[in-house]
């Protein structure tokens, strides 16, 4: 499955679009081109209160708008600090649905001078697809990302 290009993330960073609409071009980009990405968004790190807040997606809507540290598989890599990645959902006791379609999740967290400060959050319909390559992808593209915190 091809991957959108790298040089296409660093330009919607590079542009001069409002950090929202950079975030959601991001999404676009990812879920129009890999067809295993179906909801692609970013939650955003509020440290103070210890969770995250939904910031731009792409796919149905979800009722998670803010979501604890350590709970579901978000707050889980936001305690954790690394890449998450579930292969089938059902089988996670802390995983909060966001709708009965998900079958998988991956979540990559964004570092600003080495502190958390957001993640990429991306589901699947289809049970097991995310392999290496998706991983290191997406991690570049948090990596990419993170000029804009």
């Amino acid at each position: 499955m091809p991957f959108p290009e790298l040089q296409e993330i660093q330009k919607i960073v590079a542009s001069p679009m409002t950090r929202n609409k950079k975030l959601s071009a991001i999404c676009l980009a990812l879920n129009r081109t890999v067809s295993y990405f179906n909801w692609v968004g970013f939650y955003i790190a509020d440290d103070a209160k210890r969770e995250l807040v939904l910031g731009p997606f792409i796919g149905t809507p979800t009722e998670h708008i803010r979501i604890p540290f350590g709970k579901g598989i978000c707050g889980r890599a936001a305690d954790e600090l690394e890449t998450v990645i579930v292969q089938d959902v059902t089988g996670e006791e802390n995983y909060l649905s966001c709708g009965i379609d998900v079958r998988s999740e991956i979540i990559v967290p964004v570092f600003k001078n080495g502190r958390f400060v957001a993640e990429l959050d991306i589901d699947s319909h289809v049970p097991s697809p995310f392999k290496a390559k998706d991983r290191a992808f997406l991690e570049e593209v948090c990596r990419i990302a993170s000029l804009l915190f």
